[in-house]
C-alpha cells in the first residue's frame, strides 16, 4: 500500500531512507505480544476458578443462613426446607474441590489460604468429610427441628474447621 521513494534531493542515495535494522525491535514486539497471548488465558482461568469458588461459598452461606434462622426461631422449620438446605450444601460440597488449580492461589480477592496447596491431602480429607456429612444429613431427612439441629451442627462444624485451616483471615 505504501511505497518508500528516495528523496530526489538526497546527496547520498544509500542513506536516503535513514532506516536502521528494525529486526531487534520487531522481535521484541513479537515476544511481548506472544507472552501476553499466553498470560491472558492463564489470568482468565485463574480468576474464573476464584470466582467460581466464591460463588459456591456464597450459595453455601445462604443455605447456612437459612438453617441458622430456623434454629433461632426466625424462620419456621419444615422437612422440605431442611432438605433444600442440605441439598444445596451437598451440591456445593461436591463441586467445590474442582476450583483450586495451581494458578488460582492468588488474585481476584481470594481468601484461599496457601495451606490448600501446601497440604493437599489434608484439604481433600476435609472436603471429603464435608461431602460425607452433607450426604448423611440428607439421608437422615430430619422431620423436626431437633433432628435438624443435630444434623446442621455436624455439617457446620466442617465449615468452621475448614475456614480455620484453609481460609485467609479477612483482616
Amino acid at each position: 500500500m505504501f511505497q518508500l521513494v528516495p528523496e530526489p534531493t538526497c546527496r547520498d542515495p544509500s542513506r536516503s531512507f535513514q532506516m536502521t535494522d528494525s529486526r531487534p525491535f520487531s522481535l521484541a514486539v513479537l515476544a511481548v505480544c506472544g507472552a501476553a497471548a499466553f498470560a491472558v488465558p492463564a489470568i482468565a482461568q485463574n480468576l474464573d476458578a476464584i470466582k467460581a469458588r466464591q460463588d459456591l461459598m456464597e450459595e453455601n452461606g445462604k443455605a447456612t443462613k437459612a438453617g441458622a434462622q430456623i434454629l433461632k426461631g426466625q424462620a419456621e422449620f419444615s422437612a422440605d426446607k431442611a432438605t433444600e438446605i442440605f441439598t444445596k450444601m451437598h451440591e456445593v460440597a461436591m463441586k467445590f474441590g474442582d476450583y483450586f488449580p495451581e494458578d488460582s492461589k492468588t488474585g481476584g480477592k481470594t481468601e484461599a489460604a496457601p495451606a490448600i496447596w501446601e497440604k493437599p491431602d489434608e484439604f481433600k480429607a476435609a472436603l471429603v468429610k464435608y461431602q460425607e456429612d452433607t450426604q448423611a444429613a440428607l439421608d437422615a431427612a430430619p422431620q423436626d427441628v431437633d433432628a435438624f439441629k443435630q444434623q446442621f451442627g455436624k455439617v457446620t462444624q466442617n465449615c468452621k474447621g475448614c475456614h480455620e485451616d484453609f481460609r485467609l483471615d479477612k483482616n
